[in-house]
């Protein structure tokens, strides 16, 4: 295995009846396998994604006696590099995991190359939503508008370039047509937007930053992606693939009706191909369980319910232990089978392609690096007939 795969992750029986999108409910005499601590990764301080991540530990303390150490991490390698290591058991992440797994951007480095990611389960809030903000004050109403704007962006984040670019593409631009303004993190780029250095950033529209920005004096709002627009719709997928319509109801400004918005599911937690079955199987049961224990304790916390779970339309492969429990509880389909099926060749397509390319790859050499293997992996994928992924510019 190449340098770049090197993965090492620590070692760490009541059936729960369930029907699909039919809360579990959680009894004391429910087996949960867990170690009396579990390690995540999440978004920085503040985040959604760190916020929701409280408001589980919290529960899994209360019910379980379970410890949730969660590490923040301001981007996107700062919350892999740990479960690529060892050193957490799980991530809550976003996009940025299955840029992981794809080999793409500062994964598709020397030191990363593709990442063998399992996912547990995914947040799919309904009134929550991935969108694309905007100060009040701007005077921007629709995408098309963000040309020429300042538009802030998180630094070496694959999942804030890409989102970035999918958003832009709704109207038919790209990053190259806004004035990119670089931050350390998700909380750096709101901040951008108070301080009057951006007008424009892409957000979860729940999250607490969003609140601040929107009682300052710059104000906030969120632009529509009409889901009559397929043109545009199209364009979108191009570059994000499991990218969905939504209509967003939750979010400071946002009216009774909503608006209509495109998102992805965040967070995912994520475990790696090699993270112990028993492990992964204790902590989607315990999600599922405890649901009603934390879904309140945080801002979009409701998503990570049973009826959220769009395994049919995911685009990684679900760990066996977390399969086990859909199992158990009757909502792991054939169809379903086959989804995680096609990921797991789509992952084998693109890791056999890493390896094959590694040995004889122009190291040391950071650009040529990047070039050659993203056209080594695209060769790979086209021959399989499986799609490549429009990368954003950066």
């Amino acid at each position: 295995m190449a340098p770049g795969l090197s993965i090492k992750v620590a070692s760490l029986g009541a059936i729960v009846s369930a029907l699909w999108g039919v809360s579990v409910v959680a009894h004391a005499s429910d087996d949960i396998p867990l170690p009396k601590q579990v390690t995540w990764t999440a978004y920085d301080v503040g985040s959604t994604g760190y916020n929701q991540a409280v408001a589980i530990g919290s529960a899994l303390k209360n019910k379980l006696g379970v410890n949730l150490r969660v590490l923040p991490g301001k981007n996107d390698v700062a919350r892999l590099a740990p479960l690529r290591d060892g050193k957490v058991d799980f991530s809550s992440a976003g996009s940025d995991s299955i840029y992981a797994q794809e080999g793409m951007f500062v994964f598709g480095t020397e030191n990363w190359g593709p990442i063998p990611i399992r996912m547990l389960l995914m947040n799919i809030s309904d009134g929550a939503s991935t969108a694309m903000a905007v100060t009040l004050d701007s005077g921007i109403e629709k995408v098309a508008d963000l040309k020429g704007k300042r538009f802030a962006i998180v630094k070496g984040s694959p999942v804030s370039h890409q989102l970035g670019s999918a958003l832009l593409a709704f109207a038919g631009l790209t990053l190259d047509d806004v004035q990119q303004i670089e931050a350390s993190g998700f909380a750096a780029t709101a901040q951008a937007l108070q301080d009057n250095s951006a007008e424009a950033y892409v957000t979860a529209t729940h999250t607490p930053n969003n609140i601040k920005l929107h009682a300052s004096p710059r104000g906030l709002k969120f632009l529509p992606f009409p889901h009559d627009d397929e043109e545009g719709w199209k364009r979108v997928k191009e570059v994000v693939p499991w990218m969905f319509k939504h209509t967003a109801t939750l979010g400071p400004g946002i009216p009774p009706e909503g608006i209509e918005v495109a998102t992805t599911a965040y967070p995912l937690l994520i475990a790696l191909e090699e993270t112990p079955e028993d492990l992964a199987y204790g902590m989607t049961k315990a999600m599922f369980v405890l649901h009603d224990d934390y879904a309140d304790g945080a801002p979009g916390a409701n998503g990570w319910r049973l009826s959220s779970q769009k395994l049919d339309e995911v685009f990684q492969p679900i760990h066996p232990g977390a399969i086990r429990y859909y199992q158990e509880i009757g909502v792991w389909t054939p169809e379903r089978q086959k989804v995680h099926e096609a990921n797991l060749h789509r992952q084998s397509i693109i890791l056999d392609a890493w390896e094959a390319f590694f040995p004889n790859a122009p190291k040391g050499d950071e650009a040529a690096f990047e070039k050659a293997w993203l056209s080594a992996r695209a060769d790979a994928l086209t021959k399989a007939g499986l799609v490549t992924i429009i990368e954003g510019d950066d």
